[in-house]
């Protein structure tokens, strides 16, 4: 019998190494059911991570090796071998079986032992497979639909520093936030214009140049600060003064070392207690329309999280992202602790659909906004477009409208609102 509670039965999966943003390798995989739908998804990898969350698998071997030891071959032969044979021997059917056993299959915690990288991309593939099968769009397969003319308004990292740029910013992410867009399409082109205008103030003053791993650009700075002052410059030049607010990434966790308490940027060499790094963002938060604060402090100290909760909490939405790292049993903790009041979604950080599903279910039973995310080494996968819609995020991050496997996502959201 090929159906099962409406559901046909797993035919074949299978995968293949690609290449992300970065020219480093990935996992697509691909999964047909026995009706005929195909579906595929593609693994995406972080640069700033946070050490609790879903581990990817590399091939190893040093810098004289295949890819640097970064290739993903093992990744892709757990998918064709163990992973295959477990889908088509056990005959799951739906979401949360099929995860259910990938998860149980791997047999750890963080899901090292097949590795994150080749977990994910057979459950985005099963979504999309489904999704074929019921002959309806993914988000709505997910559980999610279009009534209401909300949409989730994306966050726009148009000047890059920190892990995903070579220059002397600490701050990771410097977003635009188009607030002011009366529909999806009219976000993105929002943004895209201020995006374009940021681009001439910066050749204006000298400071024109590339691009970092997220789009954005990444320019120089005597000061963190003046990435602000030139983003405003920019919103006024582009006529968007009130449609647009601020938002940063800091990536807090990039900053301590050992047990000290102690945050110490690296590429300015300065420290910060975690009451000063407080009392930064306030006075940045006071002084430009800055909306969202991500990662303020690092992801053990829970101590500063609730300070920051607390001095913040009612002006600013304040996002953990390696605090949390899309797990509920973490989000239910923090919500405990008082700490944060977002949540930023990374599907790979869970590592499957349906925990990456119920880290957004906690999120939303415990008060938190919703943001989801890619991350910086990423592909033209627009999974994570149809998941927010799905999840009625409030947010959608997605890097700067530069780039194909960014502007995929952005276009994905905008089709979708057509």
């Amino acid at each position: 019998m090929l159906i099962k509670n409406g559901i046909p039965k797993i035919e074949a999966v299978f995968a293949a190494e690609i290449l992300d943003s970065r020219g480093d390798p990935s996992v697509r995989a691909f999964l047909r059911l026995a009706d005929g739908s195909v579906g595929c998804g593609d693994a995406p990898s972080g640069a700033s991570t946070g050490k609790y969350e879903a581990v990817e698998r590399r091939d190893g071997g040093g810098d004289g090796s295949r890819y640097g030891g970064r290739g993903v071959l093992d990744a892709c032969a757990a998918v064709n071998g163990e992973i295959a044979s477990a889908l088509l021997r056990a005959d799951p059917r739906g979401q949360r079986a099929v995860d259910k056993l990938l998860c149980e299959l791997d047999g750890t915690s963080s899901k090292y032992r097949l590795g994150a990288n080749a977990i994910l991309p057979v459950s985005i593939a099963y979504a999309r497979a489904c999704a074929a099968s019921r002959r309806c769009e993914l988000y709505e397969s997910l559980g999610g639909s279009v009534s209401g003319g909300r949409f989730p308004i994306p966050m726009m990292n148009i000047l890059n520093g920190g892990r995903h740029a070579a220059n002397n910013v600490d701050i990771q992410e410097f977003m635009l936030v188009p607030v002011g867009g009366e529909s999806a399409a009219d976000a993105v082109r929002i943004g895209a214009e201020v995006y374009r205008a940021l681009g001439g103030v910066l050749h204006r003053r000298g400071l024109f140049c590339g691009v970092g791993d997220e789009g954005g650009y990444s320019p120089s700075l005597a000061r963190d600060e003046d990435a602000l002052d030139l983003i405003m410059e920019a919103v006024s030049a582009s006529g968007h003064e009130n449609d647009a607010a601020l938002a940063v990434d800091a990536a807090a966790s990039e900053w301590t070392s050992g047990s000290d308490g102690v945050y110490r940027l690296p590429k300015r060499g300065v420290e910060y207690t975690s009451e000063e790094l407080i009392l930064y963002y306030r006075g940045l938060c006071e002084r430009y329309p800055i909306v969202s604060v991500e990662d303020g402090l690092g992801e053990d100290d829970g101590g500063g999280w609730r300070a920051m909760t607390e001095a913040l909490g009612d002006r600013v939405m304040l996002v953990g992202d390696d605090l949390f790292v899309t797990n509920a049993q973490r989000i239910a903790a923090g919500a405990r602790a008082g700490a944060a009041n977002a949540v930023l979604i990374k599907p790979n950080q869970a590592g499957t659909v349906t925990e990456t599903w119920d880290a957004v279910s906690e999120a939303r039973r415990t008060g938190y906004k919703v943001v989801v995310s890619h991350r910086s080494g990423d592909t033209e996968d627009s999974f994570i477009a149809d998941l927010a819609v799905a999840a009625g995020a409030d947010f959608i991050k997605s890097g700067a409208p530069c780039r194909a496997e960014r502007t995929a996502k952005y276009n994905r959201l905008i089709e979708i609102y057509r």
